[in-house]
């Protein structure tokens, strides 16, 4: 009996590594106070944007945590905790910020954001940048000014001389 416990605590410790691995993102939520009806929005919530939250044991989180090397996660694993598991880097923190606005039980406590250990202040900062195609296309529309700018610039110069430059061809003639 004890081998198959010890044995079944094992598999959730890889488990959980494998979302530490897998994951862009990490947002561990201290959920105290939340009533099953909150939880279960929140989980809908985070499904909407491909964020998988998992409650596990704290004991178990730290272990995983300290054996792929984010032993400093250990110092947030207290208390009654939820983990958000994001392949996009900004959903999990943006969803788990946006929810603890209107349900103040919620309590972000910090995570792991493309390999590094991040405290609830880099959580709440992350939670402000737009998704990865919001980034995407900010990019591209800021790269794509310049070209803008100058194609406008060029009507504008072919317009002003549009006119005459009928007249200059027949002269040339």
């Amino acid at each position: 009996m004890n081998q198959t416990v010890l044995e079944s605590k094992k598999g959730v410790v890889a488990e959980i590594g494998g979302k530490f691995s897998n994951s862009s993102s990490t947002v561990v939520a201290e959920y105290r106070g939340l009533t099953v009806a909150e939880i279960s929005e929140l989980r809908n919530s985070l499904r909407a944007e491909g964020v998988e939250m998992k409650v596990y044991k704290n004991t178990l989180a730290a272990k995983a945590a300290e054996d792929h090397g984010f032993g400093e996660l250990k110092g947030i694993l207290t208390g009654p905790n939820a983990m958000a598991f994001g392949k996009d880097e900004t959903a999990a923190a943006r969803v788990m910020a946006k929810f603890a606005k209107k349900h103040k039980a919620l309590i972000l406590k910090g995570g792991i954001v493309e390999g590094k250990v991040v405290d609830d202040k880099t959580i709440n900062e992350l939670s402000a940048l737009p998704n990865r195609e919001g980034m995407l296309s900010m990019l591209l529309s800021v790269m794509n000014a310049p070209l803008s700018k100058f194609a406008r610039a060029f009507q504008a110069v072919a317009d002003s001389k549009g006119g005459s430059a009928p007249a200059e061809e027949a002269n040339a003639e």
